[in-house]
């Protein structure tokens, strides 16, 4: 796979959370765009994924404390460039579209940036993880007003932006805590289609009904927290 060629524009670091995805990682670090830190947070794998990545040059954070939103926020932690992403490591979302989402960032045409998942081959997105999906986006409009098709983990926003909302939630309803205060903080938030192909390897979380299960309780969770006030970082 070839390097991506669209390497203008501002520069953003990339935050990937792992777990036990050493089979992926060479092809999703390959399309990172030219200039960009990728920073692959390794959440106790057990297959080698942080030598694999740092030995493709990654910056590799450890994150014991399981959990995707512990994960993604050591990540945002760990970010120095002020636009921030996140993509998941799996293979199944290409990093090397975020260039595009971080210059309509910059271009002020938004403040937080989210993929939208269109599947492009059978399987990329079971049946049942959709369902659960578009259940939370008719939840999140009620919430916040905010008329979005998909909550996805491929995004893009300020570094600063992103700490002043003081995110808690540390398992998988950390994506929607994100959007929640980016909303309830008067931040514009939009979404563009992505392609979304099937991942490398076994899913942790929407390749079963309980892994769904388990990230609509916690999303569900996140959509009954009180507005709480923002622009302290954590």
């Amino acid at each position: 796979m070839t390097l991506p060629s669209d390497d203008s524009g501002p520069r953003a670091d990339i935050v990937l959370p792992c777990l036990d995805e050493a089979a992926a990682l060479p092809g999703v670090l390959a399309r990172v765009p030219r200039g960009w830190r990728a920073v692959v947070v390794d959440n106790g794998s057990g297959d080698g994924s942080a030598d694999v990545a740092r030995a493709l040059g990654a910056t590799v954070v450890h994150e014991p404390r399981r959990g995707f939103g512990s994960a993604c926020h050591a990540g945002l932690l760990a970010s120095e460039a002020e636009f921030v992403c996140f993509c998941d490591c799996d293979g199944s979302l290409d990093p090397a579209l975020l260039s595009g989402f971080v210059r309509r960032v910059a271009d002020g045409e938004c403040d937080l940036l989210l993929g939208r998942r269109r599947p492009q081959e059978r399987g990329a997105w079971p049946l049942h993880a959709r369902a659960g999906n578009a259940a939370l986006s008719r939840m999140l409009h009620r919430r916040t007003g905010l008329r979005l098709r998909d909550l996805g983990p491929m995004r893009a926003g300020r570094r600063a932006d992103l700490l002043a909302l003081g995110l808690t939630d540390r398992r998988s309803g950390y994506p929607l805590q994100m959007v929640v205060r980016a909303a309830d903080a008067g931040l514009r938030v939009a979404e563009t289609d992505v392609p979304y192909l099937a991942r490398t390897g076994k899913s942790k979380v929407t390749g079963t009904w309980l892994g769904t299960w388990h990230a609509v309780r916690d999303m569900r969770a996140v959509l009954g927290e009180p507005p709480v006030p923002v622009g302290v970082p954590q």
